[in-house]
């Protein structure tokens, strides 16, 4: 399972959210570049970015940061969210380097976008479902949908997206602990990757995920608890190595 460092960046700098609100940010750096190496010398073999001001904009705000961290780390798979809403966009981002770009807001508003994507740029959608309580919720969490996760993920699976990214927005920036019920339920009823997300906070949260990864969960993305110290990057990465 890979452990996969979440560098939010928003107005240039790298942040991190409670539960989605642009106003309740913590600014970690003011240097993001230096942030990556920071996390690809813990041992990081993928990074997980977020253009916050770009899921509010609707398109790419911070594009020429992320151009420059996937230019300084050309091994590095990177995946992308944020504002994520055309089929140029993608392109956009392809062309810079990154290796996945996570659709959102777009993929609940509008599920024809994804199959167009992964029609164009097949191997190269992740849809990011945030679910609060099972529901769906999207632009930029302020609104929760009546549709189920587990639905659209299904639904999502059969368009040909390469992985879910899955968020329990009511833990993420909480520090309570990660969702593993849920995540492994939205797991096991598809058959293409999950990746856990939001409010993974210590050693212990990594291993209960370990203990289910095999359930089809690949990768674990974690922010604020590996910038405030109660996760080690490097010791997560080793115990979900073993």
């Amino acid at each position: 399972m890979l452990i996969i460092p979440a560098i939010d960046l928003k107005d240039g700098f790298c942040v991190r959210l409670k539960q989605g609100r642009m106003e309740e940010d913590t600014v970690f750096s003011n240097d993001p570049i230096a942030m990556a190496q920071r996390w690809v010398d813990a041992g990081a073999r993928r990074l997980h970015i977020v253009d916050l001001n770009g899921a509010f904009a609707g398109e790419p705000v911070n594009i020429d940061i992320i151009r420059k961290i996937s230019h300084a780390f050309p091994q590095l798979p990177i995946q992308v969210g944020g504002g994520i809403r055309q089929l140029d966009t993608i392109q956009i981002y392809l062309d810079a380097g990154v290796d996945f770009v996570i659709i959102g807001t777009k993929a609940v508003t509008e599920p024809n976008f994804v199959q167009q994507a992964c029609h164009a740029f097949p191997e190269h959608i992740i849809v990011g479902l945030d679910a609060k309580e099972g529901k769906v919720a999207t632009d930029g969490w302020a609104k929760v949908s009546d549709f189920s996760a587990i639905d659209l993920a299904k639904q999502f699976e059969q368009a040909g997206v390469s992985a879910i990214v899955y968020t329990d927005i009511s833990r993420d920036g909480m520090m309570q602990g990660v969702n593993v019920q849920a995540t492994v339920e939205l797991a096991q009823a598809i058959h293409i990757p999950v990746i856990a997300s939001g409010g993974i906070t210590t050693i212990d949260d990594i291993a209960a995920l370990c203990k289910v990864a095999n359930f089809g969960i690949i990768g674990a993305i974690t922010g604020r608890a590996i910038y405030e110290g109660t996760l080690d990057f490097t010791q997560a990465q080793q115990l979900a190595d073993l």
